[in-house]
């Protein structure tokens, strides 16, 4: 299935304005019910894209596309659907505030008891979870944008008064949020000997070299990482233990927020911060979540519209060194020594013993971040390609499945997480993650907007689309959540969901995908040194030819010959405009500019031998 992704996502909008927008009133929920998490999704499915995408804008209803009003027509005109986004937004804020003004950040209905007997407690339901920290920061960002633009049109004070009022509570909110995922942030310290310590040498160890060389290298390699959290301070709690080079460490974030976690200092009214009960370890899973959450803070529309104040951007600073070493440790553990990348021995083994090709997914994905960040070479990525396209054979994206296959469970149900800590208030708490074929198919998508090697873009781009295509046949077929997701029945014979009800953890995560694929589509073509060559060398023939045209042409030349000598001029200008970016663009006008040349040249062949 070709990556197509306004067509896509306005495909995905008419659904999501069809289910949402009942009669005069908003239809809220889906399969897990409503939650911060869930309602939050949901908006972001319209809220999202139209941040992201400049020709998707909902904000300046004087300019908002024509297909744009056919798709959300469900949701009103270009100046209904901005008010229609005011009234729920803000009563998603509403909704999600405690009486005491403090942000709530309960994971709902996505924590599901261990015992299936057992009944979760509202004191459990009611947890802070990443998921939720960082979907609210995207939400938040872009909400305050869409009213950063929608504003300067409002003529209205009731109408400018409310718009001040509802930014006051997202920019509350986002505060509220980047102090939650600050106290989910986790160091995780063992000895070599222990356990973990073991596990993680066996994952690091691919060429059977003795532990104590791979010991020695590996901290070797983190001791910038080690030192920068030594002086990190804001919303980390110190371990002496870290201090220590001879103990080995985990970092990255937790299921929520951890216990012991230190109260942030900050200007911000965030309301109260409650104490943490999270087990301080790293969460692979949690981790990307995380991340991909703090990266919206550093956006460019983020700076460029400045959306943070400067408490926030303090807040941003503080996230952002955490964003940075988390990516420098995972990718210094996942691209570890001179041969075989631990990377590469699929599936991944976690230092508490879990396997699991999601697990290999996650690490490739902060991996990803890390070569984008570091704007690495081709020869970065290129490996990372291969372990992209085996997953997608071992998770049956792109292959049949057969009877019994356990690689269906990657997506239906997923993989349960045990979130150690939530049952201080009651049974046992997991989470569930089925969200295998939609994160290869960012990942993929993001690799292939990073690579300059066409060879290695080509098959990144193959498996986004075979990925895009299995996620396409999941759309549910019938029913009021016609045209969202989850069915996995359609892929999978045998597994049944609930199709009354749509699944906005999926979709949402289907619109991020296509909204990266937007941003990849539109960046500028992979430049050819080769063809850069072939094109100059044209151009160079191209130049001579005309000035041998000019020097033939007669001064009594009509006026339409002029126009034709000007027309071959303004292609070669315009293709040593392009020659250095685009030069098989510059090729193909330089090809036309020399059929044309041609064609006067044997005219003027042709006048000769009739006189």
């Amino acid at each position: 299935m070709r990556l197509q992704p306004r067509q896509q996502i306005l495909d995905v909008w008419r659904s999501v304005a069809r289910y949402s927008r009942r009669g005069d009133a908003w239809n809220w929920g889906g399969r897990q019910l409503r939650n911060s998490i869930s309602d939050a999704e949901q908006l972001l499915c319209l809220m999202y894209p139209a941040a992201a995408v400049s020709n998707l804008r909902l904000d300046e209803p004087d300019s908002t596309a024509t297909d744009v009003l056919e798709a959300l027509r469900q949701l009103g005109d270009g100046v209904e659907i901005p008010k229609l986004l005011i009234d729920v937004i803000d009563e998603y804020m509403a909704t999600y505030t405690a009486e005491d003004g403090t942000p709530t950040f309960g994971g709902g209905r996505y924590f599901l008891s261990e015992d299936p007997d057992g009944e979760l407690t509202d004191k459990q339901l009611s947890l802070g979870v990443v998921d939720s920290f960082a979907t609210a920061i995207t939400l938040s960002l872009a909400t305050l944008g869409f009213l950063n633009v929608f504003s300067r049109a409002v003529r209205r004070q009731a109408m400018k008064e409310r718009i001040d009022a509802l930014e006051a509570a997202t920019s509350k909110r986002l505060s509220a949020a980047m102090v939650g995922l600050l106290r989910c942030f986790s160091i995780y310290v063992f000895e070599p000997d222990s356990n973990p310590g073991r596990a993680l040498c066996r994952t690091l160890n691919q060429d059977g070299e003795p532990d104590r060389l791979v010991l020695e290298r590996i901290q070797e390699r983190l001791e910038g990482v080690r030192a920068s959290f030594r002086e990190a301070k804001l919303g980390l709690s110190q371990d002496d233990a870290l201090d220590n080079p001879n103990m080995l460490f985990e970092c990255g974030f937790s299921w929520g927020i951890v216990r012991d976690a230190p109260v942030i200092d900050t200007s911000e009214d965030v309301g109260d911060q409650p104490d943490g009960v999270a087990l301080g370890a790293p969460y692979l899973y949690f981790t990307v979540v995380a991340l991909d959450g703090i990266s919206d803070l550093f956006s460019d529309r983020t700076r460029v519209l400045g959306l943070l104040n400067e408490e926030q951007q303090r807040l941003a600073q503080a996230l952002q060194l955490r964003w940075d070493l988390t990516l420098e440790y995972w990718s210094a553990v996942a691209r570890f020594g001179a041969g075989k990348w631990p990377l590469e021995d699929i599936p991944w083994r976690t230092t508490d013993e879990e396997e699991s090709d999601y697990f290999s997914l996650l690490v490739t994905a902060v991996v990803l971040l890390d070569l984008l960040r570091r704007r690495a070479t081709d020869d970065d990525l290129t490996r990372t390609v291969k372990v992209l396209e085996e997953l997608a054979i071992r998770g049956r994206v792109n292959r049949r499945v057969v009877k019994g296959d356990p690689a269906v469970g990657l997506h239906a149900p997923g993989v349960s997480l045990k979130l150690s800590g939530a049952e201080t208030f009651g049974p046992e708490v997991r989470w569930v993650v089925s969200d295998f074929a939609v994160l290869l198919l960012k990942r993929a998508v993001r690799a292939a907007g990073l690579s300059r090697n066409r060879g290695a873009r080509d098959r990144l781009l193959e498996v986004a689309e075979e990925a895009l295509g299995h996620v396409w046949r999941r759309r549910l077929v019938d029913g009021p959540a016609q045209g969202l997701w989850d069915d996995p029945g359609q892929v999978f014979p045998g597994v049944v969901v609930d199709r009354q009800l749509p699944s906005w953890y999926l979709t949402e995560r289907v619109i991020e995908c296509l909204v990266l694929a937007a941003s990849t589509v539109s960046e500028s073509p992979i430049r050819s040194l080769r063809l850069v060559e072939i094109a100059t060398d044209l151009l160079g023939e191209a130049d001579q030819l005309f000035s041998q045209e000019q020097l033939a042409a007669s001064q009594h030349e009509n006026s339409a010959m002029q126009i034709a000598m000007q027309r071959i001029q303004g292609k070669l200008t315009r293709a040593r405009q392009l020659l250095q970016d685009r030069p098989g663009t510059a090729a193909a006008l330089i090809y036309e500019a020399l059929g044309d040349l041609d064609q006067r040249a044997v005219a003027r062949q042709d006048a000769i031998r009739s006189v």
